[in-house]
This record gives C-alpha cells, structure tokens and sequence, in this order.
C-alpha cells in the first residue's frame, strides 16, 4: 500500500551514547508531535535491539542497513533476515549506492536479498541510482531501468506492492548536489511506469518511490509535493533531531 514515508538512514555515525541520545530526542518529538508520515530510521546494526526497546510502543520502523542473502552458515560478518525477525527489526535497506560502490554489489544480489525480506514478511528499501557520469551521458533512464527491472521484476504484483523504492541519484549523496524537484519527479514518474508497464497502473500506483539524495529542511518541502514522490531516505539530516523533525513535519503542512 502506498505510503508517505520520511526513513533515516544514519549509516555508520554516531557511538552508543550518542545513538540512544537521538532515539530518546526522536522519542520525545513522536510523543508530542502528530504525524502525517509513516516515520523509519535505519541506526547501525548493533544499536537496532536498543532501538526497538525504545520505540517498543511508537508507531516507528526499525530497520536495517543491508542484510545477507543467505539464511545462516559461514558468512562471518553477515547479518540473516531470520536475525533481524527474531529481534522484531522492520526490514532492511537493500543495494545502497554504498554498497554497490564499497562491497560490489548487484541487483542481483539485490534480488535475492529483497526477496528474502518479503519472504519473511519483512520490508525492502531498495535503493537505485545513477552516477553523475551516466546522467551526463543520458544514460540514467537506461541505467534506472535495468537496476528496476534485475532487482524486482522476478517478483508477483503482490510482492512488489511491499516494496519500497529509493531512488538515490549517485551524484547528490554526501555532495550537497540535490536533484531538483522537477528531476526528482521525472524520475520518480518513470521509475512508477516501468511498474506499470509490468504489473499494471493499479499495481504501480500502490507503490511508495521515495527521493534520497542531501535531502534537507530546506528544500525537502518543495520535493515532496511533487505527485509521485512519496517521502525521503534521509542521510546527514537524519543525525540531528531538529533536521529530521522538520523534515517530517513537511507532510504536516
């Protein structure tokens, strides 16, 4: 079902203490703040039990940064869905640009792994994007395509409603370059008629496409009104309660 969505992805920042100091400021703000927007963060691993005891009776997801595609065995290192099920962890973000860029890895990879989650009933953030190379050489409707296609389009019309994409241009992450708001929804309109094209407009309109990329108070508003984005995967805003609170409250207006 579709969703308006704000999900932080904190990556690897932040100690324990500073970690459980921003959950119990996001605590705080969720507790006297309604909300217009289903509200996620993805804290490093380690720190995601003591997440969901803190948030144990508010309506926030709980997610990890990446997972295995194996279920158990000698992957040291390696974190399994059963894992992630067993502490009540949300879902995952799956095939972020740091990701393929640091560790090689794949929509196929990518594939298996989202279909791991839905398996477990849990949620996939699956991330695609292009660099700022291929959109220089009007290669990022072709690129985009493919990435949709080998990660997802092995799944039913059911499955795919479950997931979440996050379309992440390469180029505007940790660079403070920001898509522009028309850029952000040509894509996302893309992106939504690959879907349909595959599984229906019905199918595709079920479906919640998410912008990240240096996304800020400043300029988070403007992106999220255009009609086929619906929320933000959150970077560097998502480390500072009064960044993230504004964020959220730009689906309040």
């Amino acid at each position: 079902m579709r969703k308006n969505i704000v999900a932080g992805n904190w990556k690897m920042n932040k100690n324990f203490a500073e970690a459980e100091a921003l959950m119990m400021q996001l605590l705080e703000y969720k507790k006297n703040n309604a909300t217009h927007c289903e509200v996620y963060i993805a804290p490093p691993s380690i720190y995601l039990t003591t997440a969901k005891q803190i948030f144990a009776n508010q309506e926030i997801g709980i997610f990890g940064q990446d997972m295995s595609e194996h279920n158990s065995g000698a992957y040291t290192g390696e974190i399994s869905v059963g894992m992630y099920q067993s502490i009540g962890v949300d879902g995952s973000i799956i095939a972020h640009s740091e990701r393929r860029l640091y560790h090689g890895e794949t929509d196929s990879h990518a594939n298996r792994k989202v279909k791991a989650l839905l398996d477990a009933g849990l949620t996939p953030i699956y991330c695609n994007g292009e660099t700022l190379e291929q959109r220089k050489n009007n290669q990022h409707f072709e690129v985009i395509k493919n990435q949709t296609q080998v990660a997802l389009f092995t799944l039913s019309a059911e499955e795919i409603k479950k997931v979440v994409i996050a379309y992440e241009p390469v180029w505007a992450i940790g660079t403070g370059e920001t898509a522009t708001p028309e850029q952000a929804q040509e894509m996302h309109a893309f992106i939504r008629n690959l879907i349909a094209e595959q599984y229906g407009q019905e199918t595709a309109n079920e479906v919640s496409i998410l912008y990240g990329g240096s996304v800020k108070p400043e300029n988070a508003k403007e992106i999220f009104s255009k009609p086929d984005v619906d929320g933000g995967l959150i970077g560097g805003a998502a480390l500072k309660i009064e960044d993230f609170s504004k964020i959220i409250e730009d689906f309040n207006a």
